[in-house]
């Protein structure tokens, strides 16, 4: 039988009070730190496949309606996040508040999210290094540079660059507010940079016709854009870090959005402006675009701030799904010798570099286009259990205190999760095929493995003291 027994929140809670953290986050700060986990792959890989493949110059309408989607969703994660701050993002939300097996299946669909996410990321980064070169006099073998379903053997850069990202969360590599100041500065920059160089080449007849595929291609259009939402659920993590949560929160999730979609409607526009849409099916538009106008070097130079941005994005995403697979491990649910802590560089280096050989194997042989609407599933699934957890979680703990309350929750949280439905609904069916064999497989792991050494379903504490006698 499955467990839906919930973790106790005074557990979660009792973690969270030893750590006191300083709360010195404005709302400035809360949206620089949007900017920074959200601005990315969708920006600089998936515009063009989305405007050749799905929604044409219409694209800026599924950029918007991803966008609604994840502001009710961010409303209601913050509350979770207020609420727990704890490490385990959706799965620790889930398990304390819809109980064990929905925890766990969760973390398994978080797998989709950041693993595969991963894996499309790095295929962006290698078209971009392609087209860097290209500008620079210098091609590669398409052989060694594409997946098999593009004609190629592998995309050897792809799985390179995962490969070195993993070297460096082995070494115990962080991020800092003022790196990530940095990178936000370079990758707002980056695009700004294209917009001006870009613009004055619009045409408006390529904007014929706005809707190719009619209604039909934005919504679908938006399956797979709401990948450039990614990491928005990562916001509401630094609310127990916020000066005044209640005020600077939601208007640090507004705000990121909001100007988040502004410079993807942006990019969507000028993109479709230059280019005729069914000639953007690429995983490098923005140097594509520039070339296509003969600005070789300002083609290489957008290549490379998008190559800085997707660098940071591949090593957080390896990183999350590090963190997740520890605290599923600290329950029991997978095995606790593979987040053994390493004693010099104090990483889990097992499951790190088990993440990173899965993900760059993906990376070389899978499309980009199949791993974003894979990536897209899993994020959706989660937030769609985060919203309704908040909703349980008010009617079972409703004294406990929240510096974060998502304002009229029975009326956001259910519109996150029908607005979740939706783009759900609108993923390929091989999509949906696919998600739920790996939902079928997570079942089979979890009734395999998790159930039985299952920490709370067992009491069994001597799991947690060999956790720690491992580190």
């Amino acid at each position: 039988m499955i467990s839906l027994r919930r973790k106790p929140l005074a557990d979660l809670t009792a973690a969270a009070a030893e750590k006191k953290l300083t709360k010195a986050l404005s709302a400035l700060d809360v949206t620089l730190l949007g900017l920074g986990v959200i601005i990315g792959t969708g920006i600089f890989v998936l515009t063009g496949i989305g405007a050749a493949n799905y929604a044409g110059p219409g694209l800026m309408l599924s950029f918007v309606l991803a966008a609604v989607t994840c502001a009710f969703v961010c409303l209601a994660y913050a509350e979770l996040v207020a609420m727990l701050p704890v490490s385990g993002s959706a799965y620790t939300y889930t398990y304390a508040s819809l109980g064990e097996f929905f925890g766990w299946w969760v973390g398994w669909g978080l797998v989709l999210e950041y693993s595969v996410g991963a894996s499309a990321v790095a295929g962006g980064w290698s078209a971009y290094l392609v087209g860097i070169l290209h500008a620079a006099g210098i091609d590669l073998p398409k052989a060694l540079t594409a997946v098999p379903y593009e004609g190629g053997i592998v995309n050897l850069p792809a799985m390179l660059v995962v490969l070195f990202v993993t070297g460096l969360l082995v070494l115990g590599i962080r991020e800092s507010a003022r790196v990530n100041r940095i990178l936000v500065l370079i990758k707002v920059g980056t695009i700004f940079l294209f917009l001006f160089l870009a613009a004055p080449h619009v045409d408006p007849i390529n904007w014929e016709p706005f809707l190719p595929y009619g209604w039909q291609g934005v919504a679908a259009g938006t399956g797979i854009l709401f990948f450039a939402y990614l990491g928005v659920d990562s916001i509401a993590t630094a609310a127990e870090e916020t000066k005044n949560p209640k005020v600077d929160m939601p208007v640090g999730i507004i705000a990121s959005l909001l100007i988040c979609t502004v410079l993807y409607i942006a990019v969507s526009i000028v993109m479709t402006g230059v280019v005729p849409y069914q000639q953007l099916d690429t995983a490098a538009p923005a140097s594509y675009v520039l070339e296509y106008v003969g600005m070789r070097a300002g083609s290489a130079i957008v290549g490379t701030g998008a190559l800085c941005g997707l660098s940071t994005v591949l090593l957080v995403m390896i990183y999350a799904q590090t963190r997740a697979f520890y605290a599923m491990s600290r329950d029991g649910l997978i095995p606790r010798s593979l987040c053994r802590i390493h004693k010099k560089f104090h990483t889990p280096h097992i499951i790190t570099m088990i993440v990173g050989v899965v993900v760059s194997l993906i990376a070389g042989f899978t499309p980009i286009h199949i791993v974003a609407e894979m990536c897209s599933a899993g994020t959706l699934f989660a937030f769609m259990c985060s919203a309704l957890g908040v909703m349980v979680l008010r009617r079972v703990y409703p004294d406990v205190k929240r510096d974060f309350r998502c304002p009229a929750v029975y009326v956001v949280a259910p519109l996150a999760i029908i607005f979740c439905l939706f783009v759900f609904s609108q993923l390929s069916a091989h999509t949906i095929e696919l998600f739920v064999g790996w939902s079928v497989l997570g079942f089979l792991v979890y009734m395999g493995y998790g159930r039985k050494h299952s920490v709370l379903l067992n009491g069994n504490r001597e799991a947690t003291e060999s956790l720690q006698e491992a580190q």
